[in-house]
């Protein structure tokens, strides 16, 4: 293979915008750049764009496109599910969340607590698995919100989501779940799972950055995040934008086609290079449960070695993978999911997320599968943390 191509395997972080994505979206960048609030024709037929959107979008989710709120990101939605229920029910100060979601979660539940607000953080075990026990004996009268994520970012582990909502409501609590890594690789259906928040982001999908969504379910209580004009319903306001949107619905309408591949083919790839470093490279391992994960994830900890070191010796071969969540990039500690999972300090620094998408081909993984071993060689020979 030319070294000079990118092998990308770093699909959970970000996704390129599929070209037909972005050939969907050029025309409202140009001739079709009105706003869809004007009383005019010219801005007012992107309305239309804007609603076919939202119509592929809920198609994706088994929603109706009602409740289908259009935002800028994953972060966005995030915050706007847990501090929309959290000021529509104003007497309720407590939260439940887990040790192991993304930042967009974990920080705004620490901002919260700071705030007064009591935030419990339920537990995962040594294979990633949520303790639902502990979740439901946390519950209590002044809990407002639970939010779980649908699968973890770095392990790709999914979480009983269904399970989780049932609880949650069993007890009159809302249930938010961050499902930005799970749309578009595993079947989700919201007319057969009582959730009534999600989140999702564009560009983990082949959408581009700066467009999500927030689902709300129809008679859920939420009160606007962004307040402004009347967009969106009155539930975010903001002029659409526009050509991100026609984008997202695109891509929805893909990830819809694609499912099986990315059930199948995608996951035989991911499978193929899992096994292929196991077997190659000594003293490593996955993380997370791996017959409850999503298709295209492995997290692979390689003990004696520094994930930077890997990291940056893949990317001289032109590789990209990730050592955690792109949010936390630069840190120095181990991620807090491997904490959380209990990984033993002298793998948790040498964790590396391999995350696959339909674009990648039997090449790419032959290509990493073959280098990855010899990479993990030549750094535990001069490794200063132990076994070489």
């Amino acid at each position: 293979m030319d070294r000079g191509t990118i092998i990308y395997l770093d699909n959970n972080a970000t996704t390129m915008v599929a070209p037909e994505v972005l050939g969907a979206m050029q025309p409202f960048f140009s001739k079709r750049y009105g706003n869809p609030s004007s009383m005019h024709r010219f801005g007012g037929s992107v309305r239309h764009d804007i609603d076919e959107a939202r119509a592929k979008v809920a198609h994706l989710l088994g929603a109706t496109p009602e409740e289908i709120v259009f935002t800028s990101c994953g972060t966005e939605s995030d915050n706007a599910a847990v501090v929309g229920t959290l000021r529509a029910d104003p007497d309720k100060r407590h939260l439940i969340t887990t040790k192991v979601e993304h930042p967009a979660i974990r920080s705004l539940c620490q901002f919260l607590a700071k705030e007064r607000y009591e935030v419990t953080e339920v537990p995962v075990n040594r294979q990633g698995e949520l303790d639902v026990d502990f979740l439901a004996d946390s519950i209590r009268p002044d809990t407002a919100i639970v939010s779980v994520m649908w699968a973890n970012n770095e392990t790709g582990v999914i979480f009983p989501v269904e399970e989780v909502a049932e609880i949650a409501h069993a007890n009159g609590v809302v249930f938010h779940t961050d499902a930005v890594q799970a749309v578009g690789k595993i079947p989700i259906n919201l007319a057969e799972t009582p959730v009534d928040l999600l989140s999702l982001s564009g560009h983990k999908m082949h959408a581009p950055k700066g467009i999500g969504v927030l689902y709300v379910r129809r008679g859920t209580k939420l009160t606007p995040f962004m307040i402004g004009g009347h967009q969106e319903h009155n539930r975010r306001g903001g002029t659409e934008n526009t050509a991100s949107i026609v984008g997202l619905g695109k891509a929805a309408e893909l990830a819809a086609e694609r499912i099986v591949d990315e059930t199948t083919r995608v996951r035989k790839l991911r499978d193929a290079l899992e096994a292929r470093i196991l077997a190659g490279a000594p003293d490593c391992f996955v993380n997370g449960r791996r017959d409850t994960r999503l298709p295209n994830t492995t997290n692979i900890s390689f003990e004696y070695v520094e994930g930077e070191a890997i990291l940056l010796k893949l990317d001289q071969l032109g590789i990209c993978a990730s050592s955690g969540s792109a949010c936390t990039s630069g840190s120095l500690e181990p991620s807090h999911v491997m904490r959380a999972m209990g990984v033993p300090f002298t793998a948790a620094h040498g964790s590396i997320r391999f995350s696959l998408t339909v674009y990648n081909t039997e090449e790419d993984i032959d290509f990493v599968a073959e280098h990855v071993p010899e990479i993990i060689t030549e750094l535990r020979a001069i490794s200063p943390y132990g076994r070489k």
